[in-house]
């Protein structure tokens, strides 16, 4: 065991006789990714923690990154330890950077393994051998039964990353013997070169750096005691009691041109569009991941993908999986089950998503319409959004996730670039090649199943689906309304004025509107009304004035029509709507549903103070401009019509 008193320092590796991989070839294996190295990060540094979970710990396994600087206290020992030994500026430029501020990334799990297994490559392991796996080897497969590394290439990402190549491995494992073990050693990647040696023979070097126990005939990791020392002497976050895991420093991170705050915010909803399965808990209540983003001391919250559109839609079609809404793709020639698929279909309001959120949409290339299948082998990790057809509109969208079966994961992994990022079956031969192209066959056919409506054309009528010709004669409208446990529509009211028979039904006016509503008929103005002949003085009619266009907005979590209007006649007085389903391009409206076939709905009336009241029918005094709204629930696939209307309440 290294003394605790015992000083790490460099040590520059040198090409053997019978060769060695240069620095060079390690940072080139993740080959030219379409992600940028902010998103690669994230995907493969969880991947690698999920991969590494600690089948002893009960709770989720814990990611963080955090992005920092070495504190005033911890400078000058990070600038002593460090640069003994130190390569020269021209081979690693950490003397240079080390005299500035030291801007740091640390990316780290908790509950998992932690970097166990022999600290020499050379050294024979029954089990994991993940230290030698990170630190000294290159490109070995992964031996996880289901896990989501295939090539170990995720380690380039973190030299990458740094502005030095250089980083920090802290980790906490249990060795041979069961023992709780530390170990810290640094590692450097820069470029190869020549240079003169101890001994004043010219030496070729390959151009890749460890710091740390220099004692024996290569570099070791410090261990034990000299390991807890040294990182708390550097001011890295020490592990708890009984705790294992890995704490991954990456010294002057590059940060693709954000400032730390934008970066962390961006790092929040990298986790979420990338990571959002681990988030999910599972039938038995478990959760399987946890994540947290901080910068400088500030915390930045992960979107909940439950919450959060239109991420939630994915989270709809996942729990599809389990269900008997899922369905299995399946090969035919050869036969061969390809895994479950979950689809499902709803209006989503466009929104306006922050700087950082449109970045993450970007990145996987999803604009403001949802029209994707995320694809996802066993260890339920997101490969890639696969786009299906587009809807023809704006208002409606789809998400689908397939998941692969177990006996399918080889040849997904084999189908996977070094990034994890698409399956690509050129890459494959023979059957595991067809699996692979059948594989979006049977997505694009299941994404035509459910964009096609279905019925038969009147005739004289073009026979195309309505998603497709609602592009010309208005935005298509769909929804679905939950009315369980999580909805909650408010209590039924009576309003301002006590409820009472209902009297003569006054039809409110009508008029039209533009989008996936339109309101029939005619303007709201007053009709003029003759007196009664025996000269008295006849009771105004009321009547609806409608207070702007019909809007497509969302509430309680789902998408919704909403019609404003107010009631500028002083009678106390009875509001309903009357709700159809409009043919464009004809005039024609239906108000009974062809068989199995769904119509609008009134979710409630909304008061001006935003209070949402469940009843089929309220009673409201008018006489005034206060604003109502009539919130209707569309039916899927169609043009919705509103008409409110109004009768005289008897109050006598």
């Amino acid at each position: 065991m290294t003394d605790v008193r015992t000083e790490p320092r460099w040590y520059s590796q040198q090409y053997p006789p019978e060769g060695a991989s240069a620095a060079e070839g390690i940072l080139n294996q993740l080959g030219r990714p379409e992600l940028d190295l902010l998103t690669i990060l994230v995907r493969e540094a969880a991947q690698n923690s999920w991969d590494a979970k600690d089948p002893r710990h009960d709770g989720p396994v814990r990611f963080g990154i955090d992005l920092g600087y070495v504190g005033p206290a911890h400078a000058d020992t990070w600038r002593r330890l460090l640069l003994n030994g130190a390569p020269s500026n021209d081979h690693l430029a950490l003397r240079n950077a080390l005299r500035a501020s030291i801007r740091i990334m640390t990316v780290s799990d908790r509950g998992t393994n932690g970097l166990g297994g022999p600290i020499r490559a050379n050294e024979i392991c029954r089990d994991r051998q993940d230290f030698v796996a990170f630190v000294r080897n290159v490109g070995e497969p992964r031996d996880t039964k289901l896990g989501g590394g295939t090539y170990g290439f995720g380690k380039a990402v973190f030299y990458l990353l740094s502005g030095l190549g250089t980083v920090l491995v802290h980790t906490r494992c249990r060795n041979d013997e069961g023992e709780l073990e530390t170990r810290l050693i640094g590692c450097a990647l820069g470029n190869s070169y020549r240079a003169t040696g101890a001994d004043g023979d010219e030496w070729r070097y390959t151009g890749r750096h460890w710091w740390g126990d220099a004692s024996g005939d290569v570099i070791d990791p410090l261990v034990g005691a000299a390991a807890d020392e040294t990182a708390r002497r550097l001011g890295l976050a020490p592990f708890a009691p009984e705790e294992t895991g890995t704490s991954i420093v990456v010294l002057d991170p590059q940060l693709e041109g954000l400032e730390p705050k934008e970066a962390a915010a961006y790092l929040a909803e990298t986790v979420a569009w990338h990571l959002w399965p681990k988030m999910l808990e599972r039938p038995d209540g478990t959760l399987p991941m946890r994540f947290s983003v901080t910068c400088e001391g500030r915390d930045f919250p992960v979107p909940d993908p439950r919450t959060t559109s239109p991420l939630s839609l994915f989270v709809e079609a996942y729990r599809q999986l389990g269900t008997d809404e899922g369905r299995t793709l399946s090969c035919q020639k050869p036969v061969k089950e390809l895994g479950r698929l979950g689809l499902v279909q709803r209006p989503v309001v466009p929104m306006e998503p922050s700087p950082a959120t449109r970045r993450a949409m970007e990145m996987v290339q999803i604009e403001r319409s949802v029209h994707h299948v995320a694809l996802m082998r066993p260890a339920e990790l997101v490969v890639t959004y696969w786009p299906g057809r587009e809807t023809g509109a704006e208002l409606l969208s789809y998400a689908g996730v397939f998941r692969a079966g177990e006996e399918m994961d080889d040849t997904y992994a084999e189908a996977e670039p070094p990034t994890h990022d698409a399956w690509n079956h050129h890459r494959l031969e023979g059957h595991e090649r067809t699996y692979v192209r059948t594989t979006y066959t049977r997505l694009k056919e299941a994404v035509d199943d459910l964009l096609q409506l279905g019925g038969s054309a009147r005739e004289g009528s073009a026979n195309v689906a309505l998603g497709a010709a609602s592009a010309r004669f208005s935005p298509l409208v769909g929804g679905a309304w939950g009315t369980g446990g999580a909805s909650d529509y408010g209590t039924p009211s009576t309003g301002r004025a006590k409820a009472a028979p209902d009297d003569e039904e006054v039809p409110g006016p009508q008029a039209r509107t533009r989008g996936g509503t339109r309101r029939g008929g005619k303007d709201s103005a007053t009709a003029d009304v003759p007196l009664p002949e025996d000269g008295t003085t006849r009771a105004p009619r009321p009547r609806v004035k409608y207070a702007g266009e019909t809007t497509y907005e969302e509430r309680f979590g789902h998408a919704v029509l909403v019609q404003a209007f107010t009631l500028p006649v002083a009678v106390v007085q009875r509001v309903r709507v009357e709700l159809a389903v409009a043919l464009p391009g004809t005039g024609n409206r239906e108000t009974d549903p062809p068989a199995g076939a769904a119509m609008p709905g009134l979710v409630g009336w909304e008061d001006p103070s935003g209070t949402l009241h469940a009843s089929p029918t309220f009673v409201i005094e008018g006489g005034d401009e206060t604003v109502w709204r009539a919130v209707v629930r569309p039916a899927p696939d169609t043009i919705t019509e509103i008409t409110v209307k109004t009768q005289v309440v008897n109050v006598s």
